[in-house]
């Protein structure tokens, strides 16, 4: 009996059918694999493993040359795979948006020379926000350290009144306050209403000031120029400006080192005032006698005066602005409204108010130390007599022309 034998190659594909789904079996592990493939999910699992195959193992036609499917499937897997990974998330979308994308400008260096101690920086003359001033302190290793330095708000309080002077005053303490560095605020205040001459002035200044107006009737006070001070010491006590108060009469002659110095006071400052006697048509001093910074005596050259406590000017002190509002902070022994009085003599108004804001020469400052230096003079030279136009402009020509020659 003749036997015939065929010899299978081990690349030889041995097709079953198995579920409708034809698949090769390569060996005896594959053969029991199908006959166990009866199920769809087997039958899903023997697809996956085909398509697996058929990606990484080498596979070849009967020609021997190279089947499209392997490069196919491939390039299928892991463009499924790239597509996963992109749609997979690495973080959250709120930890994406709590972060802060800020972009910093820094400023260029700045070559600080040898002998610069301090470094101001320049700022517009109605910046009133910025309340500091740049230090520049050096430590042992040759560094630089910058340091903001508080500082404090003047409050300057100015009476006025229409006459004939009044433009040249305004204008000439307005160029002064305007040279002070911030923050600074000029409280004006005139009588009954407001001229609008004298708000022309103000706005042209440049300075940041404060128009106020005092109610009183201005037949049925004695003088004018208390209640003016109290009209703007109430809006302070009421609005609790932070500051160094200070009464600075238009027609008075300041420096700029006065106002400079104003910011050293803790509590109250004085300092003597040069005055022009009319009568004697000699300079006289009014004010504190200091040793160092203490207060140890008064000036003072009539003798209708000496019963007064405190021989000081208008303009020959200031005091901190939250002993108005504040009386706990100083340790008052009263609360009650701190004001000039309009009851008292003329030249005791002074005295009567720092009554009221201190209780002796120990809560003095002497301002500046050794009370030195004149800072500010109190010079009688009003023209009450002159008449002055209508916003001070002439509105016709002089009585007498002089024709050119």
């Amino acid at each position: 009996m003749a036997s015939i034998r065929r010899t299978l190659s081990p690349y030889h594909d041995r097709t079953y059918q198995n579920g409708g789904i034809p698949f090769s079996v390569q060996s005896q592990s594959h053969k029991l694999l199908a006959g166990r493939c009866s199920s769809p999910v087997s039958t899903f699992a023997v697809g996956v493993r085909r398509c697996l195959d058929g990606v990484f193992l080498q596979r070849h036609s009967r020609k021997g040359h190279q089947t499209w499917k392997r490069p196919f499937y491939r390039c299928l897997l892991f463009f499924f795979l790239g597509f996963l990974l992109g749609l997979t998330p690495f973080g959250s979308v709120d930890d994406i948006r709590s972060q802060d994308f800020s972009f910093e400008i820094k400023p260029p260096p700045v070559n600080v020379q040898e002998d610069v101690d301090i470094l101001t920086v320049a700022r517009p003359d109605n910046f009133v926000v910025d309340k500091g001033e740049l230090g520049v302190e050096r430590s042992l290793n040759g560094k630089e350290r910058f340091d903001f330095m508080p500082r404090k708000e003047l409050i300057v309080v100015t009476p006025t009144y229409n006459r004939a002077l009044q433009a040249y005053y305004l204008n000439r303490l307005g160029q002064v306050l305007r040279l002070v560095p911030p923050p600074l605020v000029w409280i004006v205040v005139e009588m009954e209403t407001v001229s609008v001459e004298t708000a022309e002035i103000l706005m042209k200044t440049g300075v940041v000031y404060r128009h106020l107006v005092c109610a009183k009737n201005s037949t049925d006070v004695k003088d004018r120029g208390v209640h003016q001070r109290n009209t703007a010491l109430e809006h302070i006590e009421h609005h609790k400006l932070d500051g160094i108060v200070y009464f600075a009469d238009d027609d008075n002659i300041y420096s700029l080192e006065l106002f400079e110095s104003l910011r050293e006071i803790s509590r109250f400052g004085t300092w003597p005032v040069a005055m022009l006697a009319q009568s004697k048509n000699k300079a006289i001093l009014e004010g504190p006698v200091c040793n160092g910074s203490e207060v140890i005596g008064w000036h003072t050259n009539e003798k209708s005066k000496r019963l007064r406590r405190f021989h000081v000017d208008m303009s020959g002190f200031a005091f901190n602005s939250t002993i108005l509002w504040d009386p706990k902070r100083w340790q008052r022994p009263t609360s009650n409204p701190i004001r000039q009085l309009d009851s008292v003599k003329e030249g005791f108004q002074e005295t009567t108010f720092l009554e009221q804001v201190v209780e002796d020469e120990n809560q003095m400052e002497a301002t500046p130390p050794g009370c030195s230096r004149i800072m500010n003079w109190h010079l009688h030279v009003e023209a009450r007599e002159l008449v002055y136009p209508k916003g001070w402009l002439l509105q016709k020509n002089l009585d007498i022309v002089l024709p050119i020659e």
